[in-house]
C-alpha cells in the first residue's frame, strides 16, 4: 500500500444525549500495542464511566477489533468501527466514553449516539493521507549547506535532523517521487559530490 487515510492527530469531542454524556477520543496508531495503550489510557482516565467502548483498524493488516464494554451487543463498538470504515480510515483507534444519565436510549438510540461521538472525534482530528516515504541521509560539504537547506521546504523534503561534523549530514525523508527529483537537483548543484544513503522507509504526510 503506497498511501492510506488516517487522522491527523489525537482529538476528542463530546455531547449530551438525553442526560448521558458521550465523549469520543481518536488517535492515529501504528501497531496493536499503540491501540491497546491508547484504549487503556482513556479507560483509566474515565474509570468511573458507565462504558468505555472502543474500536480500531490497523494499517497494512486485516486487524480490526471492537468492544461494546457492557452495552447491548451490536449497539456500541460495531457502530464506532463502521464509522472508521465509512470514512475510509486505518491506523486509527477510537474510544467512546459514556456517563449514563438515567434515561435509556434504546438500541437505535445507542447506535446513533456512539456513531455520532466517533464521527465528531474524527472531524475534530481531521483526516490526512499518509504516503510511503524514503528515509535517507545526505552528506555534503558546508559550502552547499545553506542552498540545500533552503530547497527542502520547496521540494517537500522533511528534515529529521542535521549533524555537523567534518561534513554536514542531513537526515531526511521524502516521497519516492520527491526523493528522485531532489537527488537530481543535489547532484547537479554539487557536481555529484554529495553522498546519498537510503536508511529506511515510513509512512508520513
Amino acid at each position: 500500500m503506497k498511501s492510506y487515510l488516517t487522522v491527523k492527530c489525537r482529538a476528542s469531542a463530546q455531547f449530551i444525549e438525553k442526560k448521558s454524556e458521550f465523549i469520543g477520543y481518536v488517535c492515529p496508531v501504528s501497531s496493536e500495542d499503540d491501540a491497546r495503550n491508547f484504549i487503556s489510557e482513556i479507560s483509566k482516565k474515565h474509570c468511573d464511566a458507565s462504558h468505555n467502548v472502543y474500536a480500531y483498524i490497523l494499517q497494512g493488516t486485516e486487524i480490526a477489533r471492537f468492544s461494546d464494554d457492557g452495552e447491548p451487543q451490536g449497539t456500541a463498538g460495531m457502530p464506532v468501527l463502521e464509522v472508521i470504515k465509512r470514512e475510509g480510515l486505518c491506523g486509527v483507534a477510537l474510544v467512546v466514553t459514556r456517563y449514563f444519565g438515567g434515561i435509556l436510549l434504546g438500541a437505535g438510540g445507542l447506535v446513533r449516539a456512539y456513531a455520532k461521538a466517533a464521527k465528531a472525534a474524527i472531524d475534530a482530528a481531521g483526516i490526512c493521507e499518509f504516503s510511503q516515504f524514503v528515509e535517507f541521509q545526505l552528506t555534503t560539504e558546508y559550502s552547499y549547506y545553506e542552498k540545500i537547506k533552503k530547497e527542502l521546504g520547496a521540494r517537500h523534503i522533511k528534515l529529521d535532523s542535521c549533524d555537523f561534523g567534518e561534513k554536514v549530514i542531513f537526515s531526511l525523508a521524502a516521497s519516492e517521487e520527491n526523493y528522485v527529483s531532489f537527488a537530481e537537483f543535489v547532484n547537479d548543484y554539487t557536481g555529484a559530490s554529495a553522498l546519498f544513503k537510503i536508511t529506511g522507509s515510513r509512512y508520513d504526510f
